[in-house]
Formats: C-alpha cells, structure tokens, sequence
C-alpha cells in the first residue's frame, strides 16, 4: 500500500472517531449532517501543515490570525439550523471551504463569504466540484446581498453582534444560527427573523471561534 493510500485511510478512520466520539455524543442528531460530516473530508480544506490536525477537539489555526471552527461547534450549529433540501444559505466565514461543502450536501444553494484573500482563494480551489456553491470575497459582516433574501444565516463562529444589514437579508421566517462572544465567553445562539424583530436566544455554551469584523462599539470611559 502507498503513502498517500495509506493517509488517506488514516484520515478516514479519524473521520469516522470524530463522528462518533465528537459529534454523536454531543447532541449533534440530525442524520443529515452526521453522514455529510462523516463523508466531507476536512483535511481537503485545511493547509497542509495543519491538516493532521483536522480532526481534533479544538480549532485549527489558518493564516492570518484565522482558524478553522471546531468540528462540535460547526456540528451543532448545522443541526439546530433545520436544514433544508430548497434552503438558499448565505455562510459568513468560509475559511478554506470545509463547512460550505458540508451544506452544499444538504441544501440547493450556498453563498459562502469570506474576507481573508488567501482563504477565499482556497475556498474556491477546493469547492471547484460544488456547482451549487459561490465563494464570495468581502467584509465577513456585510454578507452578499446581491443573492439575498436567504432562507438560512449560518455564522460559522462567533460575533459580538450581528448587524441589522446583515439580518435584513434573511427572508421573514427565515433562520439564523451563530455563535456569540461575550466578554471571552462563546456561546451557540439560534434565531429567526419575523417583520416585527429578530432575537438570537442561546443554547449551548462551547468553544467557538471568534470571527472578525463583529466587535460591539466600546463606549468611552472618563
């Protein structure tokens, strides 16, 4: 057996631990998106250098001060979303494409944005065989509003607030899943636009990775 058959068995057998010890024992239910994350392989949307780590408890650091969300973050988010097979998702944070590809196995259509030109470069490489998914490079917090409204925002990690500009381009009735940052404390939050206001109502407290581009404003002190 060559090297590269026997990595990628290897990576396998860590994909198939992660599922079971990871994602099924901690709440992630939904059958749907255990087989996408059972069958995605993550080390494909990781540098290199960090690949062997792709499978781990905990994030996974990328160029420029980035990291790749935890697999039970990204797992319990994609659950509590209620995924839809006609689902429009708009995912703020692609990093190198990992989760998008993830939705890309369950939902119609997925506009991924990520800020950081390098990751988004190697989003687009590694998407290339997703037809159904658009790497979009810009402010993680303006979305793309070109494709909206959506019928789901995946956050896939954690703001200190979501902007009003960003939450209009969920359709009414439409959902909202993130991770929110409070004075160094994660939690996963899920939500739903209605005409009348939009709440985030948090659910679990986990480690998550904090995105760029959310801070609140701080107030002045004298």
């Amino acid at each position: 057996m060559n090297s590269t058959a026997t990595q990628t068995d290897r990576f396998d057998v860590m994909r198939q631990a992660m599922v079971a010890s990871q994602l099924r024992t901690n709440g992630v239910s939904d059958a749907r998106v255990v087989a996408a994350m059972a069958r995605v392989p993550r080390e494909a949307y990781l540098p290199e250098d960090v690949s062997a780590f792709a499978y781990s408890d905990r994030a996974v650091p990328l160029p420029h001060s980035r990291a790749q969300n935890l697999p039970i973050a990204t797992g319990k988010l994609l659950t509590v979303a209620e995924l839809r097979a006609d689902d429009r998702v708009l995912l703020i944070g692609a990093a190198g494409g990992y989760t998008a590809a993830v939705l890309a196995e369950i939902v119609l259509e997925v506009v991924a944005v990520e800020v950081d030109p390098v990751l988004a470069g190697a989003a687009r490489t590694s998407l290339a065989d997703y037809r159904t998914v658009t790497v979009v490079e810009g402010a993680l917090e303006a979305g793309h509003a070109g494709h909206a409204p959506y019928d789901l925002l995946f956050v896939d990690g954690a703001v200190e607030q979501l902007p009003d500009a960003l939450v209009a381009q969920v359709k009414a009735g439409g959902r909202v899943v993130a991770g929110l940052a409070d004075r160094g404390v994660t939690r996963l939050a899920y939500g739903r636009r209605s005409e009348g206001g939009f709440a985030l109502l948090p659910f679990a407290d986990i480690e998550c990775v904090v995105l760029p581009g959310f801070a609140r404003p701080r107030s002045f002190t004298f």
